[in-house]
């Protein structure tokens, strides 16, 4: 639970970098945009999980469970889904809602999440855990509620948080099918995942943007290197995203997708709580959040009831007896 605590903790972290990478970024085009940030996020993070697996030494224990299990086939296929669909999806959420409201709105997640755990890995959740993964959305909404912010494009908005909502959710499942097994780790699963999303975003996602909008992706993506901070703060968004991953699949490991998705949706509140502070110190930050005591409570909810959706009271009250 701790794991996934800290993994909503840092992603909110993750999603104010984000927002100020695309208040630095120069492009006009606003797929191009999304989808070259996406595509550098995701790269950034497949070489930080690639030098924390090396450093552990754990690389030749990857490319066994990717090249020689069937866990590490299906987590690519869980990357392409949480990857090029799932992150495209959140990155158009946060650029054309803004990082309060798409992260509210991206949190859907867990629900989808839930559900499909519910039917295909026989994950049991309490009807208490069930309220309260209802009250933390119900939080998260109020925090989309209470927000001022203005929406650049309300309907690219709303296809990317059905892209982040279904692509995360289903991730999540087959991920918890895959760790379950045994045959791969949480910190090898996401090496194989980040490191397919940056191949399939470079490889396959790019060349047919470049064809779509009459444009060098590739070049566009190489040229952003020159603007001054921009390509610095994807860095540090990218390291923020490599240690969410690390925990929430700790988490995914350790206590099943359901209760770890209940988790991680903090990062909403967490982003907006971030967002105001980094404003302190950069009043050129886009995206601030005025703070009212309707959006402290619902930001008290989201935190509170994403914990309780998680903890299974009878369990904690047995082992404390014993």
């Amino acid at each position: 639970m701790f794991a996934g605590i800290l993994a909503g903790i840092t992603w909110g972290l993750e999603t104010v970098a984000l927002n100020k990478a695309f208040d630095l970024n120069p492009l006009e085009s606003m797929i191009l945009a999304t989808l070259i940030t996406a595509f550098l996020h995701d790269t950034f993070s497949a070489l930080f999980s690639w030098i924390y697996n090396g450093v552990r030494g754990k690389l030749p224990d990857v490319f066994r469970s990717l090249f020689k299990t069937k866990s590490g086939k299906w987590v690519v296929i869980a990357a392409i889904i949480g990857g090029p669909v799932g992150m495209t999806g959140y990155v158009m959420t946060v650029q054309n809602l803004g990082y309060a409201i798409g992260a509210a709105a991206s949190t859907v997640f867990p629900a989808i999440g839930a559900v499909l755990a519910f039917i295909f890995l026989k994950e049991k959740m309490k009807w208490y855990q069930w309220l309260f993964l209802l009250a933390t959305l119900a939080g998260v909404f109020g925090l989309f509620y209470s927000t001022d912010i203005k929406a650049e494009n309300i309907l690219l908005g709303v296809v990317g948080t059905l892209l982040c909502s279904f692509g995360w959710g289903i991730e999540a499942v087959i991920l918890a099918k895959c760790l379950r097994d045994g045959d791969v780790s949480d910190e090898g699963a996401l090496m194989i995942r980040q490191t397919t999303s940056a191949v399939v975003y470079g490889a396959a996602v790019l060349p047919v943007l470049s064809v779509i909008v009459r444009d060098n992706a590739w070049g566009r993506a190489v040229g952003l290197f020159s603007n001054g901070w921009l390509v610095p703060v994807i860095v540090i968004a990218g390291l923020f995203a490599t240690a969410s991953y690390l925990f929430y699949y700790r988490a995914i490991a350790k206590i099943g997708a359901s209760k770890s998705m209940a988790l991680n949706v903090s990062y909403a509140a967490w982003a907006m709580i971030f967002g105001n502070l980094y404003y302190l110190i950069d009043p050129s930050y886009s995206q601030k959040t005025e703070i009212t005591f309707f959006t402290v409570i619902c930001a008290v909810v989201v935190l509170v009831c994403s914990i309780f959706a998680a903890a299974d009271f009878k369990t904690i009250f047995t082992k404390k007896a014993k």
